[in-house]
């Protein structure tokens, strides 16, 4: 068994490079900023009731100046000073939002729904709500993103638990609840609108609320997270090594219908050299008697990785010269070849088929914080274990609240060393725009394509997905 520690992927901003996104965007701007196409004004809409707007526009107004780091923050590479979100500064670009671009949401409305005693009518009645007022925006202001607000008092009574923390796992998008959930049946059913959602509690916009992030790091994944979906626009980007040719990576996953009756449906993720996202459906999938894992069909994994990197093409007008694809589950032999047959065809020299998955194995070391994020452990030639949950030396500490897990990596096929797929699994880990705290536990390619999923199964065969991630966070 071989142990190594890989060092903190670098990201790139406008004018350098820093390992952490709130550093790096304070310092050097973001990183689309030298792009000429791009618009300095983020134009916001709102749907809340008149207490929920008026919230909004003070954080909002609050979040266009600086915000200092909690005072005696005991790990202050942790607790950043936001900069403000405004021309001049890190993300130099401003939210512009006003009475124009909301829409207010009658209290005697909200009061009714929440009356309702059967739990589906009172979302369905929710939804139906909020997706009037979304889809005026769309249709009749110039509105980039819309910021939907939930009231405390409708949102104890239209939410849905999530899995905690301990029990997410990259499985788990094969599972899907058959509950209406509220946040995903919503975004699904405006995304034809083209206007992403930023899903957001009345109670989340107070400062310096007891039991929640101090208002910096509020203020950050909030500002970071509307930059984003206001796109295309690029906060950062992964370090890349200019002598090695470009390639992309690929995430397959699997979700189940709503009534969990359907065939399983695939779909597929891709992320080019600057993060950008690419979701596509695939066709259903039958599921072998003696085998509960789903799996493609040879001729689906070639079309559906020939359409991801088609998309690929038109975007950056070359194939890739290498591919690399992440499952949460063991490639079968009719995957095998169809992914490496649709490569073969569009003449991509590099293929490589990892397995990316939760492991119950644990390293222990002295003392009293858990392994460092980045250390690797080498069980044999193809199994690896890497944690990218850990003790991060940078904020000189574990931020988490349960014993982290380290992930499995499977190396099906590589022409790559295994310190260079795991170091490439790490960085991914650090392309999540919902979130600027860099020890994400999954690649964006897995963990974002559950969260993708959830949305998906709202889709009806004939609703049209977005492509782009920012429709789905």
């Amino acid at each position: 068994m071989k142990l190594e520690h890989i060092n903190e992927p670098r990201l790139r901003f406008a004018t350098g490079e820093h390992i952490c996104p709130r550093k790096g965007i304070a310092t050097y701007g973001v990183f689309d900023r030298a792009m000429g196409t791009r618009r300095t004004d983020v134009m916001v809409g709102a749907v809340g009731t008149a207490t929920c707007i008026e919230a909004l526009e003070r954080w909002m107004s609050r979040c266009g100046g600086e915000i200092s780091a909690p005072e005696n923050a005991k790990q202050p590479n942790l607790r950043v000073a936001f900069p403000g979100f405004s021309v001049g500064h890190g993300f130099d670009a401003k939210l512009v939002f006003g009475q124009d671009l909301a829409r207010t949401l009658k209290k005697s409305e909200v009061d009714e729904i929440i009356a309702i005693g059967d739990r589906r009518t009172r979302l369905t009645k929710a939804i139906d709500l909020y997706y009037e007022h979304i889809r005026f925006l769309a249709q009749n202001r110039q509105v980039d993103v819309v910021v939907c607000v939930m009231p405390d008092a409708l949102h104890k009574v239209i939410s849905t638990d999530e899995p905690s923390p301990i029990e997410e796992r990259l499985d788990a998008s094969v599972e899907v609840a058959p509950e209406l959930n509220f946040r995903r049946a919503l975004k699904a059913k405006a995304m034809h609108l083209g206007k992403p959602l930023q899903l957001v509690r009345a109670v989340s916009l107070e400062s310096n609320r007891k039991g929640q992030q101090d208002d910096a790091t509020k203020a950050w994944n909030f500002c970071t997270a509307l930059y984003y979906k206001a796109g295309p626009r690029v906060p950062w980007k992964l370090q890349s090594d200019d002598r090695r040719p470009s390639s992309c990576a690929v995430g397959i996953a699997f979700y189940r219908s709503r009534d969990r009756q359907v065939l399983n449906t695939s779909l597929a993720q891709i992320f080019d050299e600057l993060g950008n996202g690419l979701i596509l459906r695939g066709t259903p999938i039958d599921m072998a008697r003696d085998d509960r894992v789903p799996h493609l069909s040879a001729k689906q994994a070639y079309d559906l990785l020939a359409a991801a990197l088609n998309e690929y093409r038109v975007a950056l007008r070359n194939y890739p010269a290498r591919i690399v694809v992440h499952k949460s589950s063991n490639f079968s032999p009719d995957e095998m070849e169809g992914l490496t047959q649709a490569a073969t065809d569009l003449r991509i020299d590099a293929v490589d088929l990892m397995t990316v998955m939760d492991s119950k194995l644990r390293l222990f070391r002295e003392g009293n914080y858990p392994p460092y994020r980045g250390t690797r452990i080498e069980v044999d030639d193809q199994r690896h274990l890497l944690y990218t949950r850990g003790s991060v030396w940078y904020y000189q500490t574990y931020t988490g609240l349960y014993i982290p897990q380290p992930i499995e990596l499977r190396i099906v096929r590589s022409e790559q060393s295994p310190s260079f797929i795991a170091r490439e699994v790490l960085g991914l880990s650090k392309m999540n725009w919902n979130n600027t705290q860099f020890d994400g536990k999954y690649p964006v390619t897995l963990g974002c394509a559950r969260k993708v999923g959830e949305i998906m199964k709202y889709l009806g065969d004939a609703d049209a997905p977005q492509i782009r991630y920012g429709f789905y966070m």
